[in-house]
């Protein structure tokens, strides 16, 4: 398996990051993860777009142009012979002093790797993910939660008492006690066939495969709409799911040990979702 640093392709076992690299000791870094298909990163632009607004809010720069980086994620794809996979990027600030200050970290690091996708769930596994809500909260107004910084020790911890618990994922409320997101993913219900969602600006990440699921709606002309919700009445919803780069269109079957309803329009929205990475 070969990596990706700084516009080189290594061997993983020679690849190399120092000890005192930003992103290794603060989470002073960003990453993006997407689905490789037929060779192409899905949704590309979409997602190098949120890496560079990420960038230019905490003043790292991006190294290489678009169309160079772009041209790399296709040798690097093909290098590997992986032309159906998953995708990070990830880019740190790189070394600088000791301590917070940013100050003479000024040769930032790009880094990629390559990964297998997930087998999809086997006929006597469930149809979909129980949750089970975090006991750790989300800033509403965290500015921070509008990019996919490296430091995520919140989704970490809420992943980890979810596991502890028997659950697949852990639902976050905001410090207002909104609903906000899962940890690895965004989160959408279903209510009077309406498909609704958290709006950003809440502490939920602005999503690649939520926006998407939302481009989907519109061609299959279901209603949608970004709202804020609690947790007691996100229990009324006629169906839960979750989206995420990796696996796409997640189904909720339970959250905190109560069964969820299955939506028929969560099938209809992950199949076409499916059709859409077929065709990528």
């Amino acid at each position: 398996m070969l990596v990706f640093i700084n516009g080189q392709f290594i061997p993983e076992e020679q690849s190399v990051v120092s000890v005192f690299d930003r992103a290794f000791l603060y989470g002073d870094g960003l990453f993006e993860t997407m689905r490789v298909c037929g060779g192409k990163p899905f949704r590309w632009a979409q997602h190098l777009e949120r890496l560079r607004r990420g960038a230019e809010f905490l003043s790292i720069p991006l190294m290489f142009t678009p169309d160079t980086l772009r041209g790399f994620v296709g040798q690097f794809v093909e290098q590997n012979q992986m032309p159906d996979a998953i995708l990070r990027v990830t880019l740190s600030r790189g070394v600088g002093v000791r301590g917070y200050s940013p100050k003479g970290a000024d040769a930032p690091f790009l880094t990629m790797s390559l990964h297998a996708v997930p087998p999809p769930l086997a006929a006597n596994e469930p149809s979909g993910w129980s949750l089970i809500t975090a006991s750790i909260r989300i800033f509403a107004e965290d500015p921070l939660t509008q990019f996919k910084t490296c430091n995520k020790l919140p989704q970490i911890v809420a992943r980890a008492e979810a596991e502890a618990k028997g659950a697949d994922e852990a639902l976050l409320l905001n410090t207002i006690g909104e609903v906000v997101e899962a940890a690895c993913a965004n989160l959408f219900w279903v209510y009077h066939d309406k498909v609704c969602t958290v709006p950003t600006g809440r502490g939920a990440l602005p999503g690649i495969t939520r926006a998407v699921v939302l481009e989907i709606c519109q061609v299959l002309g279901l209603p949608t709409s970004k709202r804020v919700i609690k947790p007691e009445a996100l229990r009324s919803s006629e169906g839960l799911f979750l989206t995420q780069s990796v696996r796409g269109v997640v189904p909720v079957v339970s959250l905190d040990g109560e069964p969820v309803t299955p939506s028929p329009l969560v099938e209809k929205i992950s199949r076409t979702y499916g059709e859409m990475l077929a065709k990528a």
